[in-house]
């Protein structure tokens, strides 16, 4: 290497030191099977640790001789990188920043979770937005990294337990895309 070259690169490096000082965070995107993908178009938003409950309830079947844990919704608060509660997650589902944006959605794609035994990756499409805040244009949410959270076991599902409800502990990284950044 010339000595120029060496001088522009240390030059270089240097400018990346004093940008990466700055109190700016860059959040690069999760990479993630391709169907649970987001448009290129929207622009990473929020970044949001959840920990929580799923809450399952047993109920009967159509033909009421088979019995299943059905999903009634999520319950968890929402942490940014620092560990600061920034908001909650419910049924809906919604998310709702304490800004007082809030958005709901709906599945649009689905993957397992990596080892298996977690609820699996979502990718959702925004169905509603409220409020001016971080979640006011949000156009699509990931759902990654998940742990826990899965139905309870099948047996613990039957005619005497109809109704009855399981709070089944978990933790995700949602990432929140804007339609307009």
């Amino acid at each position: 290497m010339s000595r120029t070259t060496f001088s522009e690169c240390i030059a270089a490096l240097a400018l990346v030191i004093a940008a990466s000082s700055c109190t700016a965070k860059v959040v690069l995107r999760p990479i993630v099977p391709e169907q649970l993908d987001v448009s290129a178009e929207q622009a990473l938003a929020l970044r949001a640790q959840a920990s929580g409950v799923q809450i399952y309830a047993c109920a009967a079947a159509d033909d009421s001789s088979h019995f299943a844990w059905m999903l009634k919704g999520p319950e968890a608060d929402l942490f940014d990188s620092s560990g600061r509660k920034i908001g909650k997650h419910y049924a809906g589902p919604t998310w709702e920043a304490f800004d007082g944006s809030k958005v709901g959605a709906s599945v649009k794609a689905r993957a397992e979770s990596p080892d298996g035994k977690a609820i699996p990756w979502l990718l959702l499409a925004a169905t509603a937005n409220a409020g001016t805040g971080v979640l006011a244009h949000v156009a699509s949410i990931q759902r990654l990294n998940t742990a826990g959270g899965s139905n309870p076991p099948p047996q613990t599902c039957d005619a005497a337990n109809v109704g009855a409800e399981r709070r089944v502990p978990y933790t995700a990284t949602y990432y929140f895309y804007s339609a307009n950044p």
